[in-house]
């Protein structure tokens, strides 16, 4: 039997999110996954041990997604076969710490405003955390998601966003429902 390992470094201050209350959070993965979950709480160096490729990939992307500012209970969500996590690098759009903070406030908005219509639209979790921008969401989702996120970070209006959302959501309903009537007439 195969021993597969990963190594996680992630931010000091979420290691106490990893593992959680009296260890409840780092339990209920290794539990779920049937893995080891290794937390160097000095260094932040967090080592994934299993026998299953497939759900030590899994337990890599809930921790990465914790790291990344989601509470554990939505990044938890990746334990579905059919979400995804998708981090974005805002470094990828902003030359300067100036620019970092613009951006995040244009995809955050005022009192979070914009980053709730993002998620309501895309049907996904957004975390701005650091110099990231963190998706939770089914695949088609994450992509709808993440256009909108980088329309904003190049500069679109927000207006041409949300209208951009609302018709990637229709396209999608259009579609999920050419499906389920395809399947009826099929049986």
């Amino acid at each position: 039997m195969d021993v597969h390992q990963y190594e996680i470094k992630v931010p000091k201050e979420r290691v106490a999110v990893i593992i959680g209350e009296k260890g409840e959070k780092k339990r209920e993965l290794e539990e779920a996954l049937k893995i080891r979950i290794m937390v160097d709480s000095e260094e932040g160096d967090v080592t994934i041990n299993g026998n299953d490729a497939i759900a030590l990939f899994t337990a890599r992307e809930v921790i990465k997604a914790i790291a990344r500012g989601f509470n554990p209970d939505l990044a938890k969500q990746l334990l579905k076969p059919d979400y995804q996590l998708e981090i974005i690098s805002i470094t990828d759009y902003a030359n300067s710490k100036d620019q970092m903070i613009r951006l995040k406030g244009r995809v955050i908005g005022e009192n979070g405003k914009s980053r709730a219509l993002i998620e309501e639209l895309s049907e996904t979790n957004i975390s701005v955390y650091g110099k990231t921008i963190g998706i939770i969401g089914e695949a088609e989702n994450v992509t709808a998601a993440k256009r909108a996120i980088d329309a904003l970070c190049t500069g679109a209006p927000h207006s041409t966003v949300f209208r951009l959302l609302e018709k990637l959501r229709r396209d999608m309903k259009r579609k999920d429902l050419d499906n389920f009537n395809q399947r009826r007439t099929e049986e």
